[in-house]
């Protein structure tokens, strides 16, 4: 006989169990094991798009992606930028049966899907796990409005050193790493002009708080890059 290891259902040690899924048995745990799949997505590939149907629940397994909304014009406005271990799904999977914001890989990613119907069953039949999902999805959404504060209190230099502060401490967890997104992208999640971030970005090199080695960040003074945020 194989060793069981082999036949393990991967969602038993899976983060996403210790995240929102501890209050299910092991057999509720497998019943999602045998249907859910991930799903690889190539930096820049679209996830989903605004008005699609929702028939996935959506986990972020690994990489980073960005959450947005298109303007009329087609510029994007960027509504969240997302690390591993956080749902992509928003909570109008709920209610409104199609999403309203488009995810898009930044980096090359996985994303967990888990049949809505099944997390919705889950629901009805076990309060807790209910109530732990209506928690973090609630969470999300606080995280989504406090950084957008963050951003808005801000001016100019305050938003973009908010912005490699936050790539450097909460994403990467270096002083060192390649920029996932564009001058422009930049732009479009603090509500500047390119040329605003790109004039801003030249002024920290400058003056010697960051170096760049084209998509590549280095922060050299970070004390300095957190009083302009502060002082923003």
């Amino acid at each position: 006989m194989e060793s069981s290891d082999k036949n393990k259902c991967a969602c038993l040690s899976c983060d996403l169990r210790d995240l929102a899924f501890s209050s299910l048995t092991e057999g509720d745990i497998e019943k999602i094991c045998k249907e859910n799949h991930e799903v690889p997505y190539a930096r820049g590939e679209i996830i989903h798009n605004e008005g699609d149907k929702v028939t996935y629940f959506k986990y972020l397994k690994q990489g980073l992606v960005k959450m947005f909304k298109k303007a009329s014009n087609g510029d994007e406005q960027i509504i969240s930028i997302t690390r591993p271990f956080e749902f992509v799904s928003n909570s109008c999977v709920f209610t409104e049966g199609y999403y309203r914001y488009s995810l898009s890989a930044l980096e090359d990613s996985v994303v967990c899907c888990i049949r809505i119907e099944q997390i919705k069953e889950m629901v009805e039949k076990n309060g807790q796990f209910g109530l732990r999902l209506i928690t973090l999805l609630s969470q999300t959404s606080e995280k989504i409005i406090a950084q957008d504060l963050e951003i808005r209190h801000r001016n100019l230099a305050g938003r973009v050193a908010y912005v490699l502060e936050y790539f450097s401490r909460d994403i990467y967890h270096s002083k060192v790493f390649d920029l996932p997104v564009s001058r422009r992208e930049i732009a479009d999640f603090i509500s500047m002009s390119t040329a605003n971030v790109i004039r801003t970005f030249s002024e920290f090199k400058r003056d010697g708080i960051i170096n760049t080695y084209g998509r590549t960040i280095e922060i050299i003074d970070m004390e300095k890059l957190e009083v302009i945020s502060k002082r923003g």
